[in-house]
């Protein structure tokens, strides 16, 4: 008989915590934990566009974004209503079946909104379709390749010219919201093609150094790309920076 006690005891906890409580109350909590995740996931403390946050929602599986009010996450906020689903077992200790049920919820986000913190209530779900967003804005590839291709080789003892390196790299034809940048020191040149992907605060940048006897391409660290840390700079690229610890 020892074997059924374990069993038996996991019936009982999983039973009394759902004592006096409807198997829809408990599909309609689990909803509201589904509406929080999202929360957690859309979550900033930066100034960011209320569509943005809606788009940003409704990227999340199982979330549809309702309403979203508010012009960014400065002042006043925004507000997002979020349609989302959760399911609870039915049929007392020994459950045969599984209610659904899907539950509007509000969640207001801000630059004072603290973590997990978004003053969730459940609302009644407003009518017609969830709301529907066009894909994000797309971020031009800083073509790898194709720019070590086309750099020149300097042999040892001589010395990069920019002004062909220039030339070099127009010929690549990259797209305009690649930002070009050169910079010379002695016999090397140092060039940075940098682009800023939407919404994000870590660049996107290829580095190259032309030096006699060698060039070299390469990405920075995430690190050294972020915002403020100069990494996609093409003085990272004449003297590049130490590795980040």
């Amino acid at each position: 008989m020892r074997r059924f006690v374990i069993p038996l005891v996991v019936l009982l906890a999983a039973g009394c915590g759902q004592l006096g409580r409807s198997p829809e109350d408990v599909a309609a909590a689990d909803a509201r934990k589904a509406a929080e995740r999202a929360g957690d996931r859309v979550y900033d403390s930066r100034v960011r566009p209320a569509r943005d946050m809606g788009h940003r929602a409704a990227d999340q599986d199982g979330v549809e974004v309702m309403r979203v009010t508010g012009v960014s996450t400065a002042g006043d906020g925004v507000r997002l209503v979020l349609r989302t689903e959760g399911t609870a077992p039915e049929g007392g200790w020994f459950p045969s079946s599984t209610v659904t049920v899907r539950r509007c919820f509000e969640l207001r986000f801000s630059t004072t909104t603290e973590w997990q913190n978004y003053g969730t209530r459940q609302v009644p779900c407003p009518s017609g379709a969830p709301l529907a967003f066009p894909p994000w804005p797309k971020t031009p590839e800083i073509p790898f390749e194709r720019l070590g291709k086309a750099l020149p080789r300097v042999p040892k003892g001589g010395r990069a010219d920019e002004a062909k390196i220039r030339a070099a790299v127009a010929s690549l034809r990259l797209d305009p919201a690649i930002r070009r940048e050169f910079a010379a020191r002695g016999d090397v040149v140092g060039v940075a093609l940098t682009v800023k992907p939407y919404g994000s605060d870590v660049f996107d940048c290829v580095l190259a150094r032309v030096a006699p006897g060698r060039t070299n391409v390469w990405t920075p660290p995430r690190m050294q790309r972020m915002a403020g840390e100069g990494g996609c700079g093409a003085g990272n690229a004449v003297d590049p920076l130490p590795p980040p610890h």
